[in-house]
């Protein structure tokens, strides 16, 4: 009879050969010791969540580390959107002042966009904010990138697509 561990077994084992390693290695890329443990933990939670087996791995400290790193990435790009929004607010007269609930969900928004279109191909979120922000029209687009039109439609339509499916998520 073969001895089959679940998947929960072998990520409570992970967990307990390797989570004192990702808390140091965290620790030295962040100021505060809570942070390290928050990221550790999540770092924990997105592979339960993942359901990929660790069973078999053959460099388990460089794949916690590929993680940590992703949710780090994510820490600081949420905290760049943050304190640029908060700089934003704070020249803003005092009439126009929201509450900290309104300041919150607002800038949980900020970070949704950021991170949808840092997730679109370069040449796509070009395209996108050439269109969505600067109000050019897809010729005046193709003409300035030097593309078709239909190349820029197809474009556009792959981006509202992710745009829509991002609601969904």
């Amino acid at each position: 009879m073969t001895n089959h561990r679940s998947f929960e077994q072998d990520v409570e084992h992970l967990y307990l050969q390797h989570s004192g390693w990702l808390k140091n290695w965290l620790r030295k890329r962040l100021q505060e010791n809570a942070d390290a443990d928050d990221l550790t933990q999540d770092t924990f939670v997105r592979i339960m969540r993942s359901r990929r087996p660790v069973d078999d791995l053959r460099q388990p400290l460089a794949y916690l580390a590929t993680i940590a790193n992703s949710l780090l990435i994510n820490r600081w790009r949420r905290q760049a959107v943050e304190r640029a929004y908060l700089q934003a607010l704070a020249e803003q007269p005092q009439a126009l002042q929201m509450s900290p609930e309104d300041k919150s969900l607002l800038i949980e928004t900020l970070v949704e966009i950021d991170e949808l279109l840092n997730g679109m191909p370069p040449s796509m979120r070009e395209i996108f904010l050439l269109s969505q922000l600067d109000g050019l029209t897809y010729k005046q687009i193709g003409s300035q990138l030097g593309m078709s039109v239909d190349k820029v439609q197809k474009s556009m339509s792959k981006a509202f697509a992710m745009c829509y499916a991002s609601q969904f998520e």
